[in-house]
């Protein structure tokens, strides 16, 4: 039986190549977007301290330059917290785009895979019809010597 040689093999190859890629750039944009994360959550609990501790000297005796030293740190950190906001934002549209991007190289990795299985399927029956033909012309063959 002859072997199957796909003619569009480095095309299937190049799909799943970039498919791959896709797989690989969105992993990174997840871990981006968990790194962004994280540090957000550093952040609010570094802020949920300072107001603990701006809390905690203004029952106390304290002066107001050091309330208001205490209270720049706190909106310090608030302002942080904006811009890490946007940082975020940005990593999950980055995250989607790579989704996008991801889901449009699966299904071109299904089509020239589909075409290939097609391929593969119209091979296998020509061989096979091939094969029956010869069956039946020994068969033939074999019966006319007997006859």
């Amino acid at each position: 039986m002859k072997r199957f040689k796909y003619a569009f093999q480095k095309i299937v190859d190049l799909k799943a190549n970039e498919k791959t890629q896709a797989e690989w750039m969105l992993s990174e944009a997840i871990g981006k977007v968990r790194e962004e994360e994280s540090s957000m959550t550093m952040l609010h609990s570094e802020k949920d301290g300072l107001q603990e501790q701006l809390s905690t000297i203004s029952a106390g005796r304290t002066t107001i330059s050091e309330i208001m030293l205490l209270q720049q740190f706190v909106d310090h950190v608030d302002h942080r917290i904006v811009l890490k906001n946007k940082d975020l934002q940005h990593a999950r549209g980055v995250m989607v785009k790579k989704q996008d991007v991801l889901t449009g190289k699966v299904l071109e990795e299904k089509i020239w895979t589909k075409a290939k299985d097609k391929a593969h399927q119209s091979f296998t029956a020509v061989v096979l019809k091939k094969e029956q033909e010869q069956l039946d012309e020994m068969a033939t063959n074999r019966f006319r010597r007997l006859s």
